[in-house]
């Protein structure tokens, strides 16, 4: 995420904050020394934050070692100030696994939970270290409450909380999976919708900020779960485009200046021979540019690490892939030759088509079979595609 910085890897999952973290920290403190004017106050506020949201680890790391089980590898996990995102590389592929891997996180916190109410009510070292006092009760006994509260709501049915998760596996067990997606949405969008309500009845504006959370998290599962199956049956090689401009890596900026003011291409395949071995995107041309190094070597700017996709596969991986990219296309593979270039505008266009299509019968028999050349849309050149969906 942006706005994020790493403070350590757990497990061989990196572990990132986001500043609003931060910000989170200092208004706790602030308010909690506010109420006597004591420093110690604000450390013992800072202290139960940071032991929370070590709790909150543990739940991510649930979710993370589960879905390992089931061979889905973690891209990280975030901390944000409502609580942790884990990223993983995919979505399960069957909803038992969704299922199991959406449990683990509020299993983590029944056997905290029990951990926690053993060692409170034992005589030592309970005593002792649930006698931490903070304002407004104790370190472990706040603790306590807090997982058993963040169980409870992580299972509310609504994205992207793990309720909602467990609602989608549930629905999708004999049915579709982007129509299961988009009725869990719509519980989700519904509960958000409550309880921004209550939070401006009640005037609690913590409430408000989880409202807007789970309706914006709820819309984004469900554009991102359809656009997935609208693109699960295309393969790469019926959308990238073929004709296309590369870079060495000894070309100067310029040279992708002057190619990209000439046509419609913003990243470059930077090769040698007939190896990819970097990718010249906007951001960075952009960035080498603003520092005056219109002459400087692409090899200086270009990414050594980026992603590809293959002409056999499904669009819907690679475009999650694409995603995750701070490049808006990526070099396409045929045997370890450079075949295509695929872009998200493309994969934008192959959605806007297929939703007129629907819309419009007369579009959709207007529409190219496969195998023959499509007509370019919104002045982009058109794609060629080498097979049928």
């Amino acid at each position: 995420m942006k706005w994020s910085g790493r403070i350590g890897r757990v497990l061989g999952i990196d572990l990132y904050v986001h500043v609003t973290f931060l910000v989170l920290l200092i208004y706790v403190a602030h308010q909690a020394y506010r109420a006597r004017g004591l420093w110690v106050d604000a450390f013992g506020a800072v202290l139960f934050v940071a032991a929370f949201f070590g709790v909150v680890v543990l739940h991510e790391l649930g979710h993370c070692l589960t879905a390992r089980r089931f061979g889905i590898p973690t891209r990280d996990i975030t901390l944000l100030p409502i609580g942790g995102v884990a990223r993983l590389e995919r979505l399960p592929e069957r909803p038992g696994q969704e299922l199991v891997i959406a449990l683990a996180g509020p299993a983590v916190n029944v056997v905290l939970g029990v951990g926690l109410y053993a060692l409170l009510r034992a005589p030592a070292p309970g005593q002792l270290l649930g006698g931490v006092r903070l304002v407004g009760g104790e370190l472990l006994v706040n603790l306590f409450y807090a997982n058993a509260l963040m169980a409870v709501f992580n299972l509310i049915p609504a994205f992207p909380m793990d309720g909602g998760r467990v609602l989608r596996a549930v629905l999708a067990w004999k049915g579709d999976y982007a129509r299961a997606t988009e009725r869990a949405a719509t519980v989700g969008q519904a509960l958000a919708w409550a309880f921004g309500s209550i939070a401006l009845f009640k005037q609690n504006w913590w409430l408000l900020v989880i409202a807007v959370f789970v309706a914006l998290g709820a819309e984004a599962e469900s554009d991102f779960v359809r656009t997935r199956a609208a693109l699960a049956r295309v393969r790469v090689g019926d959308l990238m485009i073929r004709e296309f401009h590369v870079l060495a890596p000894e070309e100067p900026l310029r040279r992708a200046v002057h190619l990209a003011a000439g046509g419609f291409q913003q990243d470059f395949p930077v090769v040698i021979g007939e190896k990819v071995v970097g990718m010249l995107s906007r951001r960075r041309l952009l960035a080498g540019l603003s520092r005056g190094h219109d002459r400087t070597p692409v090899r200086d700017f270009m990414a050594g690490e980026f992603p590809t996709a293959l002409v056999w596969e499904s669009a819907a991986e690679a475009f999650q892939r694409l995603q995750d990219s701070d490049c808006r296309a990526m070099p396409v593979l045929d045997q370890g030759r450079l075949a295509g270039l695929l872009t998200a505008d493309q994969l934008s266009e192959h959605l806007l088509v297929r939703h007129f299509a629907r819309a419009e019968p007369t579009i959709a028999t207007s529409m190219p079979a496969a195998g023959e050349r499509p007509g370019g849309i919104c002045g982009h050149p058109p794609a060629t595609p080498s097979s049928g969906a």
